[in-house]
């Protein structure tokens, strides 16, 4: 199974997840509490952190790539 990010909450005895996903006994899980009314500036907050770091990744001279050297699109992406 690859890496992947799940929403989920604390019902006051267990971890819930809040979408369903196949998990095999003894996966190894990375839990991250989010302080309560705060998810959306924390969430904020990790998103710069990642657009900030795959900024880092690229120069200041990197080339545009246009579309129209995509030579086989993703069906599933919506043009965000």
């Amino acid at each position: 199974m690859k890496a992947v990010t799940l929403r989920a909450h604390f019902d006051g005895e267990n971890i819930r997840l809040d979408e369903a996903c196949a998990l095999e006994q003894d996966t190894p899980l990375t839990v991250t509490v989010w302080p309560k009314g705060e998810e959306e500036e924390l969430r904020a907050g990790w998103d710069l952190v990642a657009a900030t770091t795959l900024t880092g990744a690229y120069a200041d001279d990197e080339p545009d790539y246009p579309l129209e050297l995509i030579k086989e699109p993703n069906p599933d992406y919506e043009g965000r």
